[in-house]
């Protein structure tokens, strides 16, 4: 299928790659058909595009790549809702934004995604531990090394 994406002009996507997330997302249910693209092969962040709006589209990475203890705590019925019969089978993702030159994840609402049947859901974490702007990084921070360098 040909998606088009605001950020990416026009891109051809298999039709398997398409993701469900039956209830949408938090603050956008009526979108549930997304996509991930990777901007780059090195890269740590990818685009969870919308299928069904070209300018919606949400940065998202691995947190265990950050925050290596992070737990996405997922009830049983989700899981079914989901078709895991074993959290292994799912990969998780949480959402960055960026607020000035700062770069958080939203750890409070991790995105769970059942790799083999291409759904997902997210997730509104109760732990205290986890919050919606957990810092990843400063955007200036690697380029102002390299320049140091």
């Amino acid at each position: 299928m040909n998606l088009e994406t605001t950020r990416f002009g026009t891109v051809e996507i298999a039709d398997d790659r398409v993701i469900t997330f039956p209830t949408g997302l938090l603050g956008f249910s009526s979108y549930t058909s997304f996509v991930l693209l990777q901007p780059d092969e090195q890269g740590v962040f990818f685009w969870l595009q919308s299928t069904e709006a070209p300018d919606l589209a949400f940065v998202v990475t691995d947190p265990s790549l950050w925050v290596p203890d992070f737990q996405a705590n997922i009830r049983k019925d989700q899981m079914e809702e989901l078709g895991l019969a074993q959290f292994e089978d799912a990969q998780v993702l949480v959402i960055v934004n960026k607020r000035e030159d700062l770069l958080t994840a939203n750890l409070q609402g991790p995105l769970v995604v059942n790799v083999e049947g291409r759904t997902g859901m997210q997730l509104v974490l109760a732990e205290k531990r986890w919050n919606t702007r957990h810092e990843l990084l400063r955007v200036g921070d690697a380029a102002a090394k390299a320049v140091s360098a």
